[in-house]
């Protein structure tokens, strides 16, 4: 292809399609910019809205192209693409040249991204570690083989080289259907399911926002399966006829979907206490509770979803490594507060 770009001023780029031009906007850009930047983030960048064609702003990287259409690409200012070290405090369990397990607090991102370039509990690992880590693909960073959300606290793994890191992955991708591989969370929900213990089988894909989550139909394009067991461990506010205005529950995860417990529990009517994405239309419901639980509610900053355990075996020794996070002290008091009155 000859290069189509008729000017570049500043961190933008115009070009024209040529007369052979044809195939998904993401391909076509991505050979336009001369590999510049990777499929994946003229993806993401079309996807947030840095793309036009003919003046519209374009967010469906699928889009096709046609001879003599107009781009408009708002580049980004270059980043750094190795994240640097920083002496951020971390809560280890255990710590081996393979692998380490820690506790992450509410509040940390896991890993640097748009917005969050700095701060991350990679940034913190990166520190940590030092020499110990021996690269993830020749690059000297710690292995993330799951995430936490943001605002959810509790255990996890990451791999310090290779050879861990792709079995450590093995693993998660099976969901521990071959193996020990198990992840329980604690959560405190708006009222009390119909019943106490089930499963909540039901595909996740995107939602209206791109960074939500949405059940989907089966032969939805994006929907992927999604199983959640759930069992009810405390009731709190009891009425007679059975239900309750919250509950604390205990999940295990079968599957492990972005925001799967938070959205399967909105689903059946139960979403989590504090949560902004799947739970906002219930906030109101604070005002059936007492004091203190009422005011602990309304200043809760967050989703009350805590990773209490983690199984996995090791990737060196085949051990069966357990462990668990007692819950964190927000949580811990939005419980005491919600059992008193």
């Amino acid at each position: 292809m000859n290069d189509p770009f008729k000017q570049a001023a500043g961190n933008r780029k115009v070009l024209t399609a040529g007369n052979d031009a044809a195939g998904r906007l993401d391909a076509f850009l991505t050979e336009a910019l001369s590999g510049e930047f990777s499929r994946n983030r003229i993806k993401g960048l079309i996807e947030q809205g840095a793309v036009s064609i003919n003046g519209a702003t374009i967010v469906e990287p699928k889009r096709k192209v046609h001879p003599g259409d107009s781009f408009e690409i708002a580049l980004p200012e270059p980043e750094d693409p190795e994240p640097k070290g920083e002496a951020i405090p971390l809560d280890v369990l255990y710590e081996d040249h393979d692998l380490i397990v820690l506790v992450k607090p509410a509040g940390l991102v896991v890993h640097p991204g748009a917005g969050n370039w700095t701060g991350t509990l990679v940034n913190a690992l990166i520190h940590h570690c030092g020499d110990s880590l021996s690269g993830i693909g020749g690059v000297r960073r710690p292995g993330i083989v799951h995430r936490l959300d943001k605002d959810t606290s509790g255990v996890m793994v990451a791999a310090k080289n290779d050879a861990a890191h792709r079995h450590l992955s093995d693993q998660f991708a099976d969901h521990g259907r071959n193996g020990p591989l198990e992840r329980a969370y604690r959560a405190v929900i708006w009222g009390r399911p119909r019943q106490l213990k089930g499963v909540i089988d039901a595909p996740l894909g995107r939602g209206g926002d791109r960074t939500k989550r949405a059940v989907k139909r089966e032969e939805s394009d994006d929907a992927r399966e999604a199983i959640t067991h759930y069992e009810v461990v405390e009731r709190y506010h009891e009425k007679p006829d059975g239900t309750c205005l919250a509950s604390a529950v205990e999940c295990h995860l079968e599957t492990g979907r972005t925001h799967q417990i938070r959205v399967h529990m909105a689903h059946i009517g139960h979403p989590l206490i504090g949560d902004p994405d799947y739970g906002a239309a219930f906030r109101t419901k604070a005002n059936l509770l007492p004091e203190p639980a009422k005011t602990m509610v309304n200043r809760f900053p967050r989703q009350a979803l805590h990773a209490f355990m983690l199984q996995f075996e090791h990737p060196s020794t085949g051990e069966t490594m357990h462990f668990k996070a007692p819950l964190p002290q927000d949580m811990a008091e939005l419980i005491e507060a919600l059992k008193a009155g």
